[in-house]
């Protein structure tokens, strides 16, 4: 029996994209990952994460991140909300992995409704293997599930190269990339100030990159 986790990284930052990572094992190497001490990502350290990353991988039977574009969450906030979104990445985490159980941390107030409507969503190309699927979706099932703890780790890792990278062709310390950061919305500010826009790797829908253009 083979065992998914699946969490995000990145789903509130104005800048960078969101990564959903998943990690399937096989039931028997779950004590395994849970030896590892994977716990909630952003309660470790990065050096922390990436090791425990590179050892996910020796134990896992597959890890996955799938990686959504500041420009790709734009257009799609034009006809979905940030839920629905969250649906159908998971989803595609899902149907890469394919699992015979999936636990997951709920992107939705509504952890029962966020596991109906993943699976409804997975349902839609892989309607025999649904049937069987089992989905336990939870609040903070990253801090109760290792699989999902796991998950969590190679998502936020994927996410911090990702700005990692961004930093370096810029040439900028853009911060974290949330709107809490000071050092992110200077960036913004400063950057609308001399281009008179905000760069594609910023997410424009969001209240924050707005407020800066409006400000401007």
């Amino acid at each position: 029996m083979r065992i998914a986790g699946i969490d995000e990284a990145g789903k509130g930052p104005v800048i960078g994209p969101m990564c959903i990572g998943g990690v399937l094992a096989d039931k028997g190497k779950l004590d395994s990952l849970k030896n590892l001490g994977v716990a909630d990502s952003k309660k470790l350290t990065p050096k922390k994460r990436e090791h425990l990353a590179h050892q996910i991988n020796k134990y896992a039977h597959k890890v996955y991140v799938f990686e959504v574009s500041p420009s790709q969450i734009d257009e799609l906030r034009k006809v979905m909300s940030m839920n629905q979104i969250m649906v159908l990445g998971f989803s595609r985490v899902l149907e890469e992995l394919q699992p015979d159980m999936a636990y997951v941390d709920a992107a939705d107030v509504n952890a029962a409704r966020f596991g109906t409507n993943l699976k409804a969503q997975y349902a839609k190309k892989y309607p025999e293997k649904s049937e069987e699927l089992t989905v336990v979706s939870e609040h903070q099932a990253d801090a109760t599930y290792p699989i999902v703890s796991a998950a969590s780790i190679v998502a936020k890792v994927r996410r911090d190269e990702l700005v990692k990278e961004l930093i370096n062709r810029i040439g900028i310390d853009l911060g974290s990339g949330y709107p809490s950061d000071p050092k992110t919305k200077r960036f913004l500010e400063d950057w609308s100030r001399e281009h008179g826009t905000l760069p594609d790797f910023v997410r424009h829908s969001w209240k924050t990159a707005l407020n800066v253009l409006k400000e401007k």
